[in-house]
């Protein structure tokens, strides 16, 4: 099996270094057309700079691949509905779309302004909502389409000084948990990669021993299993360093509790069995119970297509 990407076009933001960069020549030379879109900023997101996209543009037309390059801000809907437009005006369509670009803007909570969170949530979160929402309906109407979000550990488990990015690294989690859903009739599905790799972001933060291990190539090779014809749907992919893993949510079995006996007290007094980690399964749509409208989670052992409840407290519907 050799996994290929011929007639197909991606966008990967922020592919002018890095990471990004990476992923659009890996496309390339597996026959991929691509928008290589880079504000041209530096890691905190100042600046702006054409040069690093036309580097990744020259780099994969010597390679004998196409692509074009493009300056958009991600952050800005007006810009990417013009980057997709640029693209469907060259080549057609849009297959691939990895949302990659980001920034950082680090700080203890308390030393962090609000512009700076903002800011970051912009570039993270909102940056993948604007380029999925751009490509969405195209995806739809074209019967295939493969997203791709860029989380972190920094979102999924927290670390110091990151509550911004860590907040909307985990936001674009739960983007993809609803995409996800809604494309799967489309045979547009939606991915998250989570990668550890030495780029300029964690310069002065890793050994360059650690860094000669953790190459942008092993988390690209991650990348492109979350975006071919038979990528899975709803993933979260940790690569780096040759590692890979998937993460995944879980659900402990927990308790009951009658009305009668819903106090803080008696919770409390549950803990342990709360807590308690056997039988616990991955769990992927919430629904209610037609009978009794309590709400809860499907386990994905018994997920069925199209299991959908209405009730007069909340209501899921698989409509569009």
């Amino acid at each position: 099996m050799t996994i290929r990407y011929d007639d197909q076009v991606a966008i990967v933001t922020g592919s002018g270094n890095g990471l990004g960069r990476s992923h659009a020549l890996a496309l390339a030379a597996r026959g991929a057309k691509v928008v290589v879109n880079d504000l041209g900023g530096s890691v905190n997101g100042d600046g702006v700079s054409s040069a690093a996209a036309l580097e990744t543009v020259a780099m994969i037309e010597a390679a004998g691949g196409e692509a074009i390059a493009n300056g958009a801000n991600v952050a800005k809907m007006d810009e990417v509905e013009a980057m997709v437009a640029q693209a469907v005006a060259k080549w057609g369509r849009v297959d691939i779309l990895v949302n990659n670009a980001g920034i950082l803007r680090d700080k203890s909570f308390v030393k962090m302004g609000m512009d700076d969170f903002q800011l970051v949530v912009d570039v993270h979160l909102m940056g993948s909502a604007n380029c999925s929402k751009a490509v969405w309906e195209l995806m739809r109407e074209q019967g295939y389409g493969r997203i791709v979000m860029t989380t972190s550990s920094s979102g999924m488990y927290g670390n110091f000084g990151q509550a911004n990015y860590g907040a909307a690294k985990m936001a674009v989690v739960g983007l993809m948990n609803t995409l996800c859903i809604e494309g799967e009739k489309y045979n547009v599905k939606v991915n998250c990669l989570s990668p550890t790799a030495g780029t300029r972001m964690l310069e002065g933060l890793i050994t360059e021993e650690h860094s000669e291990l953790m190459t942008v190539e092993s988390v690209t090779a991650g990348l492109l299993t979350l975006c071919d014809a038979d990528s899975p749907n709803r993933s979260i992919l940790c690569a780096g360093a040759g590692g890979y893993a998937r993460t995944q949510i879980y659900e402990t079995q927990g308790i009951y509790l009658p009305p009668e006996q819903q106090s803080p007290e008696n919770v409390r007094a549950q803990i342990e069995a709360i807590d308690n980690a056997d039988g616990q399964e991955v769990l992927v749509q919430l629904y209610l119970s037609a009978k009794t409208g309590k709400r809860f989670l499907l386990p994905h052992s018994r997920r069925r297509r199209n299991q959908w409840f209405r009730s007069p407290l909340f209501s899921i519907n698989g409509s569009t």
